[in-house]
């Protein structure tokens, strides 16, 4: 499903138009995106938390030469599906 079936089948579940559908969605990931730029974390009960996590830095290994090199730490979106969710699909 892609950001435009998504558009729709939320306007179709919901009784919304098109329209008002992608402002929701749109409004949903400002949300949940600015709230994880602060490091909060958004909590949906029953279907996830979205939260970031922090990789701290680490040494890898260029692939071509397989020269030692330092991976800086870096920040990472992360979701963990809720047990309402999970029960779901079992």
């Amino acid at each position: 499903m892609n950001k435009a079936e998504l558009i729709a089948a939320i306007a179709e579940e919901a009784g919304l138009s098109k329209k008002d559908a992608e402002k929701a969605l749109k409004a949903f990931t400002d949300v949940v995106t600015a709230q994880m730029k602060k490091g909060e974390k958004v909590q949906l009960v029953g279907f996830g938390t979205f939260e970031v996590s922090e990789r701290g830095e680490r040494e890898g290994r260029n692939p071509q030469t397989g020269e030692p090199m330092m991976i800086s730490a870096s920040k990472t979106p992360r979701f963990k599906a809720g047990k309402a969710l999970k029960d779901s699909l079992n």
